[in-house]
């Protein structure tokens, strides 16, 4: 790797930030692709599957690496892990309630959410720019509620929908606040399998324990295996590869251009048109995530 050519690995760079934008694209489509079938059956095939298919890189990277996780790591990661799986699970319950859009957007507020958890209970200082990133993208989250609300859509409990994608947003805050230090700590699959392993095991336990009925339409196994495939392990795995390349501010960036293509995509396929005020309310968010990370990049 050190002996490649710079232009070599720049290609290899973008050609990874482009699939995994692409992937994360897709995973609002795969969810309307198992129509309503159980949303806890959905988010444990996909979990599940995604810790099977790299539990065999983790036994042989284990097998010639020193492992960097005690035991207080080791609860560490199960914790979020837990959490992770949580957040897949209110994620689904958002695509199947409301619009693609909404779900998506609101969704990737959880650098947002952040800023506030820190400040608020980590009593950590931020500049004026990122608090001006958090008004506006709550206003626009306020516009996007109440587009949803007074809205006549395909879905009966839109709002409801936009609740769960914010938790689902809450979550993914949660977890990355937790897991951050883990990250620091080891190498991507030494975590990531640990975290996806704790993940697979707290959706199928949820799914289990409500009930869920694992006999379901082809469509929904495919659907479930393609979130693990696509989002789960070449879309996170991209931006973790990545990260060692490129600015974090930018990766988040470019994180915020999965809502619009999903939207598209979700536009072109199903012919899901959101209502109006979706699209000023998602530029104000897309707006607000920037500034935040703008000012938190400046204050680094």
């Amino acid at each position: 790797m050190q002996n490649e050519p710079q232009s070599m690995v720049t290609t290899r760079v973008v050609l990874l930030l482009v699939l995994g934008m692409a992937s994360f694209a897709f995973a609002p489509i795969f969810v309307r692709m198992a129509g309503d079938t159980d949303p806890l059956a959905l988010a444990a095939i996909r979990t599940v599957t995604a810790a099977l298919v790299l539990l065999p890189f983790w036994l042989l990277r284990t097998s010639r690496a020193v492992t960097f996780f005690n035991r207080r790591d080791k609860l560490v990661a199960t914790l979020a892990g837990i959490i992770l799986g949580f957040h897949f699970i209110f994620w689904i319950l958002a695509i199947q309630n409301t619009t693609v859009a909404s779900a998506s957007i609101l969704v990737t507020i959880h650098p947002v959410i952040l800023i506030l958890i820190e400040a608020g209970f980590f009593r950590r200082v931020f500049p004026p720019l990122v608090w001006l990133g958090v008004f506006v993208a709550f206003s626009g989250s306020v516009l996007l509620g109440y587009s949803d609300a007074r809205a006549e859509t395909l879905f009966e409990h839109a709002l409801l929908g936009d609740m769960y994608a914010l938790i689902a947003a809450m979550l993914f805050a949660l977890y990355f606040l937790i897991s951050q230090h883990l990250r620091q700590k080891s190498d991507w699959i030494n975590y990531v399998v640990r975290v996806y392993g704790a993940t697979g095991a707290t959706c199928l336990a949820v799914a289990l324990l409500s009930g869920s009925d694992f006999r379901v339409e082809p469509i929904v196994w495919i659907a479930g295996i393609a979130l693990a495939l696509g989002p789960q392990v070449l879309g996170h795995g991209s931006m973790n590869y990545t990260v060692k390349f490129v600015a974090p501010t930018l990766l988040a960036t470019l994180i915020l251009t999965e809502p619009v293509f999903a939207t598209m995509l979700a536009w072109f396929l199903f012919g899901e048109i959101p209502p109006w005020l979706t699209f000023p309310a998602m530029a104000i968010i897309i707006t607000g995530v920037v500034l935040t990370w703008s000012g938190r990049a400046r204050k680094k």
